[in-house]
């Protein structure tokens, strides 16, 4: 499968605390297992640009950003297999957020849940509107459009609450694509309901704003103390334990298999002592988690090691990045002077160099693409499609392979006069050209 063909699925952990069991169940673990699907190309990095937002603590950021590094390497994360690399390594992307901010309308991020639910607590308690808001807070929408459309991602894995900002992501780049051409992918959210929210040590979610995490590479001594302090009822040893509700069957069935949970089921049934029960939920995580721990620990130790690896996936982010914002300057007009000799002159709008790709919808609910010339001539014109992202799927295809990609596109587009072939050819080759 060619790199112009494979899926591109990305997705981050922002660098504010220790990882936790639940960061490494409903994140760290399935990203680790969908890295290693051949038919995808990984992006996984570590957002210190949103930390900023949330936390004032340079050592607390700093030492997040190398705790999660480390736990996802020692859980399995092979940065040769994919693109791992930190936010604030590519330059780009606050380059590329800037002009998102010139095309997206503030209507669209006075909706943002982040800065809804702030604006409420201050209505709330009685404050202005915008006490300690920042602009960071109601803009980390636009740098997280950035994040996913810089490496023109299909695929973000969220979760139900962050859909939102995918769809956000799709507006921006929509935006963009009508005012400058065909340049961003648009984005899809997988949101995956199998993955396991985790109750904390007092039965809400294990969040770090609750304070009842239990850390993901805790030394088993301090592992097992943590466990056996998990909030339990009253139920003595013999009485039948009610496994619905309990954090700690919960847990245990993040990790167990499926026999291994209907025996703690039966277990409950049986009236298990919740001392016994802790003792078995210890020894399940620390089963899968001990073998880990010591690479962890290695990591932490050498963060020179650490350093390399996430430069070395920056390097490998930039050959995409890099070439990416050249050509997205040039589109909005950010370009040599020399290149004005290209161009009209004198009262008339200046013309982009390259033919470029418009994508949009009809009246009749279909999408379209068409490719127009430097001089505004329709040089390619697609047949109608149900779903943008076929559009748009087309548009890549003939931006990557240039003309090699006709044959296969000639069912889809309206024709190719003979007399234009030679034209469309040309102007293909330049635009696959220029993105290499």
């Amino acid at each position: 499968m060619t790199s112009a063909h494979r899926t591109r699925v990305l997705t981050g952990i922002t660098t504010t605390g220790t990882p936790h069991l639940g960061n490494y169940v409903g994140a760290i673990r399935p990203t680790v297992l969908a890295s290693r699907d051949k038919g995808t190309d990984g992006f996984y990095f570590l957002a210190d640009y949103h930390a900023l937002i949330k936390c004032d603590d340079p050592a607390r950021i700093q030492r997040s950003t190398m705790e999660i590094a480390a736990s996802w390497i020692a859980a399995g994360l092979d940065p040769n297999r994919v693109t791992f690399y930190r936010q604030s390594d590519i330059p780009e992307i606050p380059e590329l957020t800037w002009f998102l901010t010139c095309v997206t309308g503030k209507g669209l991020l006075n909706r943002a849940h982040a800065y809804k639910a702030a604006m409420d607590k201050n209505h709330a308690a009685g404050n202005d509107t915008d006490a300690d808001v920042t602009a960071g807070l109601f803009m980390y929408p636009v740098l997280m459009g950035a994040d996913i459309l810089m490496f023109k991602a299909h695929k973000v894995p969220v979760g139900r609450d962050q859909i939102q900002h995918i769809e956000m992501a799709r507006d921006m780049a929509s935006s963009f694509n009508h005012l400058y051409g065909e340049h961003f992918v648009l984005p899809e959210a997988v949101v995956e309901e199998s993955v396991a929210l985790l109750p904390g040590l007092d039965g809400r979610k294990m969040s770090k704003s609750y304070d009842n995490t239990i850390p993901l590479f805790a030394p088993a001594a301090q592992l097992r103390k943590l466990i056996m302090g998990i909030v339990t009822d009253s139920k003595a040893p013999g009485e039948p334990k009610d496994k619905e509700g309990s954090a700690l069957f919960q847990i245990y069935q993040a990790f167990a298999s499926a026999e291994e949970t209907t025996a703690l089921a039966k277990a409950y049934a049986e009236g298990i002592a919740w001392g016994d029960a802790k003792q078995l939920l210890f020894e399940r995580i620390d089963r899968e988690v001990a073998p880990m721990r010591e690479q962890y620990e290695a990591l932490i130790a050498n963060p020179a090691e650490l350093d390399r690896i996430l430069l070395a996936g920056a390097d490998k982010a930039r050959q995409l990045a890099t070439p990416f914002m050249r050509e997205l300057r040039h589109a909005v007009g950010l370009r040599p002077l020399a290149a004005q000799s290209a161009t009209r002159t004198g009262t008339q709008e200046d013309k982009p160099l390259l033919s470029s790709f418009k994508q949009y919808r009809e009246q009749d609910g279909l999408f379209y693409f068409k490719l127009v010339s430097p001089k505004g001539q329709v040089l390619l014109q697609s047949t109608g499609f149900t779903a943008p992202r076929e559009a748009g799927q087309w548009i890549a295809r003939l931006q990557q392979e240039g003309p090699g990609a006709l044959p296969q596109a000639l069912p889809h587009l309206l024709g190719l006069p003979d007399q234009d072939e030679a034209l469309v050819r040309q102007e293909l080759e330049k635009i696959a050209e220029s993105r290499k």
